[in-house]
């Protein structure tokens, strides 16, 4: 079953999540910026999500994470918690 490694950054508002998003493009680190403003517990780790199979997370993410491309800052992608930045790390058949 094909897992992944990813981190990611959830706001409440879209409008931040795209401001976030052009602030890591234009060379801010993405952990620092999941750090200063990620809600989801995983902000204090700069929001990695560690190792995972593909169906434990919610379908929006599934899609981004074992679909788009490595190392580039996806989103804003909504689900029912809010606006997600999402960094896939690595991808595993």
């Amino acid at each position: 079953m094909a897992k992944a490694h990813a981190r990611h950054i959830l706001v409440s508002e879209e409008q931040q999540c795209l401001e976030l998003k052009e602030r890591i493009e234009n060379g801010e680190d993405f952990a620092a910026v999941a750090r200063e403003y990620s809600k989801c517990p995983s902000g204090k780790t700069g929001g990695d999500l560690g190792e995972f199979r593909q169906g434990q997370m919610v379908p929006e993410f599934d899609q981004v994470v074992f679909n788009d491309e490595l190392n580039k800052v996806h989103g804003p992608v909504r689900t029912q918690f809010g606006y997600h930045l999402l960094e896939v790390l690595e991808r595993t058949a």
